[in-house]
C-alpha cells in the first residue's frame, strides 16, 4: 500500500486522483470547506510557471501553457488592472474508453493552467498583445509613457 500521507495537493499524483474521481460541480458546492473551483484554480496557479521580464517601453509575460491549442487560451484583464492568462488541456477520456485505451503512466499535466498578474500603474490598458509559438504564451504590456515634468509657470512683473 502506497503512503498517501508524504503527497500535498501540488503532488501530480494528487491532480491524478481528483481527476479520476471527477466529482460533479453541483455536488462541490454543498460542502463547507473552499469550493473546488477555488482549489483548483489556486493549484492551477501554483503548477503554471511564469517569467516576466520589464523592457524600457513594455512589460513581457512568458507562461507556459504546453499542449493548450491556441484558440482555447484566454488573455483577459480583470478589476482594471489584474493580468489573466487561463487555459485548460484536457484529456479525451470518452474517446480513449471507446478504444480500449488505458493509461500505464500519467505524469503530463491535464486541467487548467492560470496566472494572475497585477499589472503596475504605467501599464497601458489599451496595448496589449499576446502570441502563442511552441506551446509559451507571450503576452506584451506596453507601458504609458513618463508624465511630461510641469514646468513653472512664470508670472509677468509689472511696474506700478
Amino acid at each position: 500500500m502506497m503512503d498517501l500521507r508524504n503527497f500535498g495537493f501540488d503532488s501530480p499524483l494528487f491532480s491524478i486522483l481528483e481527476d479520476m474521481l471527477d466529482i460533479p460541480e453541483e455536488q462541490e458546492k454543498t460542502r463547507n470547506n473552499p469550493s473546488r473551483a477555488y482549489v483548483r484554480d489556486a493549484k492551477a496557479m501554483a503548477a503554471t510557471p511564469a517569467d516576466v521580464i520589464e523592457y524600457p517601453n513594455s512589460y513581457v509575460f512568458i507562461v507556459d501553457m504546453p499542449g493548450i491549442n491556441h484558440s482555447e487560451i484566454k488573455v483577459q484583464v480583470e478589476n482594471d488592472n489584474i493580468l489573466v492568462v487561463s487555459g485548460e488541456r484536457k484529456r479525451e477520456k470518452e474517446k480513449d474508453e471507446k478504444e480500449g485505451i488505458k493509461y500505464v503512466r500519467m505524469e503530463r499535466r491535464v486541467g487548467k493552467f492560470m496566472r494572475k498578474f497585477a499589472l503596475p500603474e504605467n501599464a497601458n490598458m489599451e496595448k496589449i498583445s499576446a502570441v502563442c509559438q511552441d506551446g509559451v504564451l507571450r503576452v506584451t504590456v506596453e507601458k504609458l509613457p513618463p508624465p511630461e515634468p510641469k514646468k513653472p509657470k512664470t508670472i509677468e512683473v509689472k511696474v506700478a
